[in-house]
């Protein structure tokens, strides 16, 4: 099969497509004809050589992947050849075939084409994860989320809505309106203006929950316009990763919950249980049109280098999705 490998850890053109081994469903997973895979921060991260895949995990790029399965393991009860389905990957979807872990993967409705199907696993687990696992947002809550326009920010915007939250997201203004129609109720300017002054301005007792990608740049103000017991999930570091001075006495004053996760390393169990919650919880929105990732762009997997140069220039808004076609 034909996929697309790193040579050398860098730049863009690292990325060539060439043939390597078709992988054979272990007697717990099953194997998808990929037909279109999603880009995800990540993948520049290890493209570069600073975010090795977890042991046992192939070193092709790409978490996420929605195709068709045409093995099953031994083991596998649940999923069937000719099934539609996309699933979450601990890597392997820059590929035209995928192997993954038969409780890692998600029925696709009918409805839904393979470029909704292919940016929707990493999305909006992650954004489900923060919003449910972590934060139990309740109903009507007040939510910041920091990098409105992106995958997950748009995921979790639409999760929140579905709960009746106000939410206020951060992003530059070119974006603003990909965070609107996503169904942000107020959205910031972070290059113009500063959410701290904003969001105590916008609501009546600040955020009960910020899900935030900066990191050690905002976690002082994060803590400031949040509300108490409010509960801030870091989902990413793109900031900084270390906070210079943090006053437990602020943290203490408000009770503030502090999470921080990672999906991608997380136990097959773990991901398995996350992935049932979320089916039940996100299947009939799905196939209703309720939610739905945002597309930035579709290009084909050959482009792979032009959609990563994309993504690190910070010019999309929503998912960049390579249609593979196998």
């Amino acid at each position: 099969m034909r996929a697309v490998v790193v040579d050398t850890p860098g730049d863009p053109d690292q990325l060539t497509i060439r043939d390597i081994e078709r992988p054979e469903p272990k007697p717990h997973e099953v194997r998808i004809r990929v037909q279109a895979t999603a880009l995800n921060r990540a993948d520049t991260y290890q493209r570069r050589g600073h975010y090795p895949p977890p042991d046992g995990a192939p070193d092709t790029l790409g978490l996420e992947a929605a195709g068709i399965i045409d093995a099953v393991g031994a083991d596998v009860t649940d999923w069937a050849p000719g099934d539609r389905v996309c699933a979450l990957l601990p890597g392997g979807g820059y590929a035209e075939h995928a192997v993954v872990h038969a409780g890692h993967v998600f029925p696709v409705p009918k409805d839904i084409d393979w470029v909704q199907a292919a940016a929707f696993p990493e999305v909006f687990l992650t954004a489900y994860q923060a919003l449910q696992w972590l934060a139990d947002l309740q109903d009507g809550e007040t939510v910041l989320i920091h990098a409105g326009a992106s995958g997950v920010g748009t995921a979790a915007t639409q999760l929140a809505r579905l709960q009746d939250a106000t939410v206020l997201a951060t992003a530059s203004a070119p974006k603003h309106d990909i965070c609107r129609e996503a169904g942000a109720q107020h959205v910031i300017d972070y290059e113009s203006e500063d959410f701290a002054e904003r969001v105590p301005a916008l609501t009546e007792h600040g955020a009960d929950v910020v899900i935030d990608f900066v990191g050690a740049s905002y976690f002082n103000r994060n803590i400031e316009v949040m509300a108490t017991d409010g509960r801030l999930v870091q989902l990413a570091t793109m900031g900084g990763s270390t906070v210079q001075e943090v006053s437990l006495r602020a943290l203490m004053a408000k009770r503030i919950h502090v999470y921080a996760s990672t999906l991608r390393s997380r136990s097959d169990a773990y991901k398995t249980q996350l992935v049932r919650a979320a089916r039940a919880v996100l299947s009939s929105h799905w196939a209703a049109g309720r939610i739905a990732p945002v597309i930035d762009s579709v290009v084909d997997w050959t482009r792979v280098a032009e959609a990563h140069r994309r993504m690190e220039a910070n010019a999309n808004a929503g998912k960049i999705v390579l249609r593979v076609d196998a």
